[in-house]
């Protein structure tokens, strides 16, 4: 699986993966901003943005053997690993999986337990949207207020980024670049919990927003079974999007925590 990515910068390798609903374009801002000292890597995750489309079933294994492939075909040997989100609970497998390649890891908010969910109601409005008969990006976006109006205008137009018109020769309409029917089947496995018979005993650093749930002090127990040699940090007014919300201070973590 050849997955699609933008490189910055100079220096050792740091690869960055995306949540959920994500594509690599959500964290270029800060991406750059880490260039100034490591060679940055965001990529699109299997089914997500420009990267592959798989059918049937998928877990946080088969993705992990498709991050690690995406390392080898790229000669990088040992790299930084930041993942946020569904991005951060694969970061956390493939560093269980295969710790050779991974020097450090950050991950940032989400625990490597089991959730109970939460994106159902996005996943059925997003899936009952008539792509073939929609007219523009308005018409998409006046639906989405309508139907998710709780999730707020900044998860809408995050859902947004997602949408594109289909080529003259895909026929009129829009379609996701997501590959949403396989998410929506699989989402049991995006929220499974992570195991793994020998814990990552490298440096690990877990970034949580204050405002947000996803890690509670209740997890800090399984954080340390699996990832023994970690601390976590905790940024105040940041919700569950720390790069959005707290862009500057979540910088200043990383950069200290990578050196």
């Amino acid at each position: 699986m050849d997955l699609n990515f933008k490189e910055f910068g100079a220096g050792e390798p740091l690869v960055i993966l995306h949540g959920l609903f994500g594509t690599l374009d959500n964290w270029q801002t800060l991406a750059r901003q880490l260039a100034d000292n490591f060679t940055v890597y965001i990529v699109d995750l299997p089914n997500h943005g420009r990267s592959p489309h798989t059918k049937g079933e998928f877990d946080y294994s088969e993705m992990s053997d498709a991050v690690a492939e995406f390392l080898t075909k790229n000669w990088i040997h040992e790299c930084h690993l930041i993942g946020h989100s569904m991005g951060g609970k694969l970061a956390m497998q493939l560093a269980l999986q295969q710790p050779d390649l991974i020097k450090k890891l950050a991950v940032i908010d989400i625990a490597p337990k089991q959730y109970r969910g939460g994106h159902e109601a996005i996943f059925r409005t997003l899936l009952a949207l008539d792509l073939d008969t929609l007219t523009d990006r308005k018409e998409a976006e006046a639906y989405l207020t309508k139907n998710l109006h709780e999730e707020g205008a900044g998860t809408i137009q995050f859902l947004l980024k997602n949408l594109s018109r289909r080529s003259d020769s895909e026929g009129s309409g829009f379609e996701w670049k997501m590959n949403l029917s396989v998410l929506w089947a699989n989402y049991p496995r995006i929220l499974d919990k992570l195991e793994g018979n020998t814990p990552f005993t490298k440096p690990t650093l877990f970034v949580r927003g204050g405002a947000s749930n996803y890690i509670k002090d209740s997890d800090f127990d399984v954080i340390s079974q699996l990832f023994p040699n970690s601390n976590i940090q905790t940024i105040d007014g940041a919700g569950h999007w720390v790069h959005a919300d707290k862009p500057r201070e979540l910088l200043a973590v990383l950069k200290q925590f990578m050196g």
